[in-house]
């Protein structure tokens, strides 16, 4: 395939499927996100508001494309997530009639638009959940019902940024492909290459939320769990998963200072940690910054995976055009 393919970006967030789709060579012709904090973000950077719900978009309404893309909510499939729900009561996974079923409408215009290709990205977790039968249901939506040849792979994005961040991958073309998933080169990324050198006093946390945090873990100790408080005091390693609910106390990642309490990162250093480029812009509130970039894609892992998915249909092109003549 050449470069200049159409693609659209599903359940955008603030775009990092769409830098790493455009690094690819590739021109975004459509873009679909509801929440309003994550537009403005979007709008932004891309100069464009995305449509809302997806639910309520006919596919009739969504331009002709090469490649859909989207990392639909993970929240009813995710460890957190569902721990969450069941603790309120909730239902999660497909039940979850909010979110979980919104994978049936990506379903819904793959078989409408017919794309030659798909990006799907979700939680590690999507895989286990509920014993199996919920992936086995993604998958015999997209293979048996759809007909497209299907690629899995969970990909932990270490190797690109400094942090530990698995997530599955699901590759899909309407014809049978050849396509392997790009082996990530490994650049050894640490915290200390995305930490600022000087960073407001606001980020260190109060007395009272780190004495909490603490008391939190000491109670979790004691009765031989692991929950608490992640410290970063070696800045040469790599940091815990940054997750949404990071904003609330930013107990994941705790940078130590000296004679002081420990720090949150900043919206910028969670933004290169989740390997958006300088240039990105954040105009919202730190906690809807935090929420953004914790729900976010790792740019540098999607763009890799973009080119190969583009590198596979061009050598599919051309092989083609050859037998053709053949």
């Amino acid at each position: 395939m050449e470069k200049g393919f159409r693609f659209i970006d599903l359940f955008a967030g603030i775009g990092g499927m769409r830098i790493a789709f455009e690094k690819a060579g590739g021109k975004c012709v459509f873009s679909s996100e509801w929440n309003k904090f994550s537009q403005q973000t979007y709008e932004a950077n891309f100069g464009e508001v995305p449509d809302g719900d997806i639910t309520k978009i006919e596919t009739k309404d969504i331009p002709t494309h090469d490649i859909l893309v989207g990392g639909f909510p993970c929240q009813p499939f995710s460890i957190a997530g569902v721990s969450s729900k069941n603790s309120l009561g909730r239902k999660h996974g497909f039940e979850d009639e909010t979110q979980g079923t919104l994978f049936f409408d990506i379903v819904r215009i793959i078989r409408d638009k017919k794309p030659k290709a798909f990006l799907l990205e979700n939680v590690k977790n999507l895989k286990s959940h509920d014993k199996g039968k919920t992936f086995k249901v993604i998958m015999k939506k997209l293979q048996e019902d759809l007909g497209y040849d299907v690629h899995v792979k969970i990909v932990d994005a270490s190797s690109v940024v400094p942090q530990h961040r698995e997530r599955i991958f699901i590759v899909g073309f309407k014809k049978p492909m050849d396509f392997k998933f790009p082996k990530m080169i490994d650049k050894r990324p640490t915290l200390a290459n995305i930490l600022q050198k000087k960073v407001d006093e606001k980020y260190t946390l109060k007395d009272g939320t780190w004495n909490s945090l603490q008391r939190h873990k000491e109670k979790h100790k004691a009765k031989g769990n692991g929950f608490g408080f992640n410290l970063v005091t070696n800045t040469k390693e790599i940091s815990k998963t940054l997750s949404a609910r990071y904003y609330k106390d930013g107990a994941e990642i705790l940078i130590a200072q000296k004679r002081k309490n420990p720090r949150k990162l900043t919206p910028r250093e969670c933004a290169s940690l989740m390997g958006f480029p300088k240039s990105f812009k954040i105009e919202v509130s730190d906690n809807q910054a935090y929420r953004q970039f914790g729900n976010a894609v790792v740019v540098p892992v999607v763009k890799e995976i973009a080119k190969s998915i583009v590198k596979t249909m061009h050598q599919n092109k051309v092989r083609k055009t050859i037998l053709d003549y053949a």
